[in-house]
């Protein structure tokens, strides 16, 4: 644009203050960008010389200084391209005192479309006076450790009075000396303060919780600087005091919602306090946002199981507050709570009865709210007792099945589950998993109630074994095999059903044999077994025959016992006398009066006398007409006792008198002759008598 009016300008630009004059230039950071809106002159309209014949306007200096050599350029845009731009470079290594000519120079009118200006890699010029339209000058050779001054100023005049900050960004091979890019100075990076805005574009936010609210700035230093040493931070009000360091906030004080703030962070060389990084600073900002945060009462539900009274309560699922990064505390009291002692350290598993916890909300950023649970129960789980009765099983009587799910312990919805014990119940160990078929002895089992909220109460269920119920009338009977008997299993039972397929309370003509019935005592059936059993028959286990007596021992059978001859007459002794010679028969008959049993017994011929002289009369005694009994034995005995013969079949149980081929001396002999007779009970025989001897040689 047309430099006019130059005069007025100048008294102009004498009385605002802007931000920097070359004694006070900032110093560039490495080659990041920089963004900047000049406003005014410093406190000296320098003598700028070269194409800047007009002077300052709003101006700012900037102090470069060369970390790595090679070539150098830039881009200076406003961010109006209505702005006029003018810029000078001095150096290298020059002081504010004597800085010479410029050793670049760009003053041309680039007002509109392509207002950028700047050095590049293009241009052949070095210096372009007011008026000119070639907005770039040839880039720079620089070396390390070298230093320049950037001259940036905006002509405003009242034909074209548009004011707009510019940005600036580096471009070349070299490089500009930061302590923020050197890795030996800066070893950590810098964390920037507060949390990302809603609109990444605004600056990070601070929560506090009041507003306004008086803010300590430094409390914010330690984690902005993240263990960097050497470095200083310092905190402004406006962009252009942090970009110079002035102005800085010392002291705690207001702080809004509303205004930016903003920090510097410089290097403080403690070996170079002259260093010119030492001028360098990185800017940022940040806001202030209330974060004042309230808690919302809440009631909380849970079982009061089993009617105790109390409950257990998850204090952490309550929603009084819906950020999961707050941290929460939970008392019994508000007391408590403010005074911060007595907290309840098991809020996930907090056992109590109804009432109020009061919780202390502490936000991610500090802020702090208070909220109420209301600790309520849900409506118990009724249930009462019950009693189960069921039928005894027959294999083992003392034990019934059970259908547990038929005892009637609550008249809500739920779920059931049963097990053995109240401790069971309680632990839900040991669940019964059959229920509709348990078998059991007279006891009791528990049945756990469970309503929709997992609610539960625990009922009581007592088990009876209906056990069996037997006649005490019917009983085993004992008759003769030959009888018939009745079976009476007695009165009172709801229905008979026996084994002969009779109906009737009592059945007739029943022989010897087993039988059993079905007794119906309501809805239980006890079976029964009943035998009828034959008497048992007497044996007539010997017979004793002495000359024409003859003596019957019996055994089994149920005394007392009658004995007979004939089967008609009867007698009580066992004894009889006067039984003639040869096959009689003997009766025996037991107490239940059966028929009888019977035997044939023989009565020897006997005799007294024998004769042995070879006449062919008396000559021996001879009993080989029993020759065909079992076990026949035929013994004689001298007066003394002692056997002195032994006639079997080898002898033709015949004994003629003599022992091993001699006599024996006249005199009287005893004999005995004993066989098992050819019946079923081999009865024993035992005949004896006594015999006169009579040898005559």
């Amino acid at each position: 644009m047309k430099k006019y009016l130059l005069l007025f300008l100048l008294l102009v630009s004498h009385s605002v203050f802007s931000q920097a004059d070359c004694s006070t230039a900032l110093t560039v950071c490495g080659n990041s960008n920089i963004t900047y809106s000049p406003s005014g002159i410093g406190a000296v309209n320098e003598n700028l010389g070269g194409c800047l014949i007009s002077g300052e306007h709003n101006s700012i200096w900037y102090k470069i200084t060369i970390a790595t050599g090679g070539t150098l350029t830039f881009d200076l845009t406003p961010s109006d391209p209505d702005a006029d731009y003018d810029w000078a470079v001095y150096g290298p290594n020059v002081t504010c005192g004597t800085l010479g000519a410029a050793i670049r120079c760009n003053a041309a009118t680039v007002v509109g479309v392509g207002a950028a200006t700047g050095l590049n890699m293009t241009s052949t010029i070095i210096s372009a006076p007011g008026g000119s339209l070639t907005p770039y000058c040839k880039y720079l050779d620089v070396l390390p450790g070298q230093t320049y001054y950037l001259y940036i100023d905006n002509w405003v005049d009242v034909f074209n009075p548009t004011m707009a900050p510019f940005s600036l960004t580096w471009g070349g091979t070299a490089t500009l000396a930061s302590p923020f890019t050197n890795p030996n100075i800066q070893t950590q990076p810098f964390t920037a303060p507060g949390v990302p805005a809603a609109n990444p574009a605004d600056p990070r936010e601070i929560v506090v919780c009041e507003n306004p609210m008086i803010f300590n700035f430094n409390t914010l230093s330690a984690g902005i600087l993240n263990g960097n040493v050497n470095f200083v931070i310092s905190y402004h009000t406006s962009q252009n005091d942090a970009l110079s360091g002035a102005n800085p906030i010392l002291a705690p004080q207001t702080v809004n919602t509303t205004s930016t703030y903003y920090y510097s962070i410089h290097y403080e060389d403690p070996a170079n306090p002259a260093n010119p990084i030492n001028s360098c600073r990185q800017v940022g900002t940040f806001k202030f946002k209330y974060g004042n945060i309230s808690g919302t009462n809440v009631i909380l539900y849970s079982c009061n199981n089993n009617n105790a009274g109390i409950g257990t309560f998850d204090l952490t699922s309550a929603a009084v507050f819906a950020d999961p990064t707050a941290v929460k505390k939970y008392y019994n009291s508000i007391g408590d709570l403010n005074a911060g002692i007595n907290e309840i350290t098991n809020p996930a598993a907090f056992v109590s009865a109804e009432g109020i916890v009061y919780v202390k909300i502490t936000s991610q950023y500090g802020c702090v709210a208070i909220a109420e649970i209301s600790l309520k129960f849900y409506p118990v789980v009724v249930v009462n007792d019950a009693t189960l009765r069921s039928c005894f099983i027959e294999s083992k009587p003392s034990t019934a099945s059970f259908d547990l799910t038929l005892a009637l312990v609550t008249s809500q919805t739920g779920t059931k589950k049963y097990y053995p014990s109240l401790a069971d119940a309680e632990n839900g160990t040991n669940e019964i998993l059959t229920p509709t078929a348990y078998i059991a002895p007279n006891g009791v089992v528990f049945i756990k109630v469970i309503n929709g909220n997992g609610c539960f109460a625990i009922a009581k269920v007592t088990l009876i074994v209906l056990s069996p119920v037997y006649s005490n009338i019917l009983e085993d009977k004992i008759i003769c095999m030959e009888d018939k008997t009745t079976l009476d299993a007695g009165p009172g039972f709801t229905s008979y059903e026996w084994s002969t397929g009779a109906t009737t309370q009592t059945i007739n003509n029943v022989g010897v044999g087993t039988y059993w019935v079905k007794l119906k005592t309501g809805e239980c059936v006890t079976k029964q077994a009943v035998k009828v059993y034959a008497s048992e028959q007497p044996v007539i286990s010997s017979v004793d025959i002495a000359n024409n007596t003859v003596t019957v021992n019996v055994t089994g059978g149920t005394a007392p016992y009658k004995y007979s001859m004939d089967g008609i007459n009867w007698q009580d002794s066992n004894a009889f006398s006067n039984v003639p010679r040869g096959d009689s028969h003997v009766f025996v008959k037991d107490s239940y009066d059966c028929d009888p049993i019977d035997i044939t017994i023989v009565v020897p011929n006997l005799v007294n006398v024998i004769t042995p002289n070879g006449d062919g009369i008396n000559d021996v005694i001879d009993y080989s007409a029993l020759g065909s009994k079992q076990n026949l034995v035929f013994n004689i005995f001298d007066r003394y006792g002692t056997k002195i013969f032994q006639a079997d079949k080898s002898n033709n149980y015949k004994w003629d008198g003599t022992i091993a081929g001699k006599k024996v001396a006249t005199g009287t002999y005893w004999y005995s002759v004993t066989w098992n007779e050819n019946d079923k009970k081999n009865t024993l025989f035992k005949y004896s008598g006594w015999v006169m001897v009579k040898n005559r040689d």
